[in-house]
Formats: C-alpha cells, sequence, structure tokens
C-alpha cells in the first residue's frame, strides 16, 4: 500500500488515515506530495488521485482519497483490528463525528490552523465567530463524552483521533478549553500511532 500525504505533515486528514494504518498494522509506505509547489496539481498525481487531494491510498491499482472513505475502506479489508466501534449504532455515530468535524467549525479550522498544532505557531486571539463555533465544540464534546470515559465509545475508534486533533486546535493555542475536553485531547495524544504523525520532522515555514 501507498499513502500519499502533504509533504509538511500538516494535513489532518492525512494524519486520520496514516493513524489508521498505522493502528491496523498495515505495512505502507508513504508518498510525500509538495502541496505548496502544486505538486498535486500536476498530471502525474491526476494519475493518483481523481480529486487531487492528499490523503490518497493507493492499493494494487485502486486508489482512494478523503480520509473518512479511506479508513471505512481499510475497516472493510482489514477487520481483525477494528478502528469502529463494533456496535452497528456506536459505528454509525463515529462516523457522524467524522463527518461533522470535515464539513462544520470553520471558524477554527481558519484561526486555529494545524500550523498551531504542528508548528507550535502562536495565533491571534480568536473573533466572536470562532468563540462562538469553540463554544459549539465544547458542547457537542461534552454530550458525546462520557463523565469519566477516555474514549468517545468503550474503545479507542479513529472519530476520538479527528476529535482530539480539533479540541488540540484549541488547547495547544492557550485558548480556554474546558479541563475535562483538555484532558481528553492530552490523553488522546499520548497514543503511538499519534505520536508518530507528531514527532515526524517538518520544514520550518
Amino acid at each position: 500500500m501507498k499513502l500519499f500525504i502533504d509533504s509538511n505533515h500538516l494535513s489532518p486528514y492525512a494524519m486520520s488515515a496514516f493513524v489508521a494504518l498505522r493502528e491496523k498494522s498495515i505495512p505502507f509506505d508513504v508518498v510525500p506530495i509538495d502541496l505548496q509547489g502544486n505538486e498535486h496539481s500536476g498530471p502525474l498525481y491526476a494519475g493518483v488521485s481523481t480529486t487531487l487531494r492528499v490523503p490518497t491510498l493507493g492499493h494494487d491499482q485502486f486508489t482512494l482519497s478523503e480520509s473518512s472513505a479511506i479508513c471505512e475502506y481499510l475497516e472493510e479489508i482489514h477487520p481483525a483490528t477494528p478502528i469502529y466501534p463494533a456496535n452497528v449504532r456506536d459505528r454509525a455515530k463515529a462516523r457522524e463525528i467524522q463527518a461533522w468535524l470535515r464539513s462544520d467549525l470553520m471558524p477554527i479550522r481558519m484561526e486555529r490552523s494545524t500550523e498551531v498544532v504542528f508548528l507550535k505557531r502562536t495565533p491571534a486571539q480568536l473573533s466572536s465567530v470562532a468563540r462562538i463555533a469553540a463554544e459549539k465544540l465544547f458542547k457537542a464534546s461534552e454530550q458525546l463524552l462520557s463523565a469519566g470515559h477516555a474514549t468517545l465509545f468503550e474503545q479507542w475508534c479513529i472519530a476520538d483521533t479527528d476529535l482530539a486533533l480539533m479540541l488540540n486546535r484549541l488547547v495547544m493555542a492557550g485558548d480556554q478549553v474546558p479541563e475535562r475536553l483538555a484532558q481528553y485531547a492530552r490523553t488522546q495524544w499520548q497514543r503511538r500511532s499519534v505520536q508518530e504523525w507528531v514527532n515526524m520532522q517538518r520544514a520550518i515555514q
């Protein structure tokens, strides 16, 4: 297998696919794509990804983009080590969380980019719009995380990594985050597969 990712290792979606592969102990090669150099728009990458996006998974002659689709595909072909809950409703809820984090909360994603998380950037204060989005994130996360639980469901799943990253955009920026959610994000961040991504070498931009 090959996983095509951004060469600076800043994409939260590439991270999600990377963690999924590591959690399943699937051997794969990383293929870095220079997004700043517009490599993803070139003719060679067009033959790999129809959407011209990262991450993209290459498996034999099959290619697949979009991180949540990659995670679900990996779950189908390597079910022995699950990255989604066994319960059908919990599994659907995990996919809902992934879809929500990818489609909503844009003010947070804009004002707290992953450079804050992976390059230790110090951002400006949150705008009023971003603070509203943050409160929405906190309220939803409080509802999703049962009291005293370290994971969304009975066992870790890939949605935990995605939610922890969204929360850590704020935690690592020094924004006020409810302690229970901050502790959840810090705990999830110590997972070996996550730490492998976090500790990748990145060019200073």
